[in-house]
């Protein structure tokens, strides 16, 4: 699976868009990194959508405090993403892919 923080693939394929896409990693005590785990969830996500790749991709943690309770501070890692399909010969059904690399 191909991933790319811009917008852009690499090799100038053709390709549409199939849909935004979100995946998150589970609720952790604050400090932890969790990038891969939410990563590795964004691209099953966009597997099952048959995707081939995945642009746009961006990060986002969301964070609990427990202070009313003691508790410790939990956090989440989530990815986000647009899913895409490469085009076949540079043509979807007889049109032309939404987005195009430069």
């Amino acid at each position: 699976m191909q991933v790319s923080r811009s917008h852009r693939l690499e090799g100038a394929r053709c390709h549409y868009l199939i849909g935004r896409i979100k995946a998150c990693a589970i609720w952790r005590a604050a400090g932890e990194d969790d990038r891969l785990a939410a990563l590795q969830a964004l691209i099953r996500e966009a597997e099952d959508y048959g995707a081939d790749a995945i642009i746009g991709l961006d990060f986002e943690i969301d964070g609990v405090s427990c202070a009313d309770i003691g508790g410790a501070p939990l956090q989440r890692v989530a990815a986000t993403g647009i899913a895409v399909k490469f085009a076949q010969d540079g043509l979807i059904g007889g049109a032309r892919p939404l987005r195009q690399g430069p």
